[in-house]
């Protein structure tokens, strides 16, 4: 590998397949691959970033799926506990050296994110909207009591 490795040297794609995996810094300072870590393992699924947030009466879960069919999507609901799994799919045949930049996860995710407070399945929701999830999970009211009519049998 040759010793100019300056961003414009690798902007140009003057660099040969081998150099593809450089460092980016001299070897004198910190160290890091431009390979991502999950790109080393082929059965490591990415982790689904979310927004958790409450209102009066209900918890809502945002995440963005963009790039994800609606059938690729998986989301599990219990009264405490609400797993995602999905995977995202390239539909292009670029060849990995021909990449200047690769960041976009491609594969396998998924999140399981533990619930504040119980909620009612079966009036949960979900829905899809340019690319961001959003679950709606009506809160159970623990609180809420009714007066019961005593009937004659």
């Amino acid at each position: 590998m040759s010793k100019e490795k300056g961003f414009f040297k690798r902007l140009k794609g003057a660099l040969s397949p081998e150099d593809k995996e450089m460092e980016l810094f001299d070897s004198d300072e910190e160290v890091v691959s431009s390979k991502p870590s999950w790109k080393d393992d082929d059965d490591v699924e990415g982790e689904l970033s979310v927004d958790v947030y409450e209102t009066a009466t209900n918890i809502i879960i945002k995440a963005i799926i963009a790039g994800v069919k609606k059938e690729d999507l998986d989301i599990s609901l219990s009264r405490d506990i609400v797993s995602i799994k999905g995977s995202r799919v390239s539909e292009s045949n670029i060849d990995d050296g021909d990449y200047f930049h690769k960041e976009l996860y491609w594969g396998g995710f998924a999140r399981t994110i533990l619930l504040p407070q119980e909620v009612d399945i079966e009036k949960a929701d979900a829905f899809e909207d340019k690319g961001m999830l959003t679950l709606k999970l009506p809160k159970i009211d623990k609180g809420r009591q009714a007066k019961i009519r005593v009937k004659s049998i």
